[in-house]
């Protein structure tokens, strides 16, 4: 799957990824390979990714949506941050 976050003044990452955990509104949520299409808000929290290698990265943000669609996840986020 490839995975691109997005703030109004950048791209913040692009990778091959295993996993991504997002902060939804409505409650935490995992995508992972061949999930069925979605698109979703999400509320302020972290964003768990796990690349393909089992690398692990978290993001800060405050918000935005998410698409899935053909294991392409894009993430439009209002402000998102590497976070350690």
């Amino acid at each position: 799957m490839n995975l691109e976050i997005i703030t109004p003044g950048q791209k913040i990452y692009t990778h091959e990824i295993s996993l991504v955990q997002l902060p939804g509104s409505k409650g935490s949520f995992e995508i992972l390979q061949n999930h069925a299409p979605i698109v979703s808000t999400l509320e302020k929290g972290k964003i768990k990714v796990v690349e393909t290698n089992g690398k692990t990265i978290f993001f800060d943000v405050s918000g935005g949506v998410v698409e899935c669609r053909n294991n392409n996840i894009v993430v439009l986020a209002d402000w998102c941050q590497n976070s350690l």
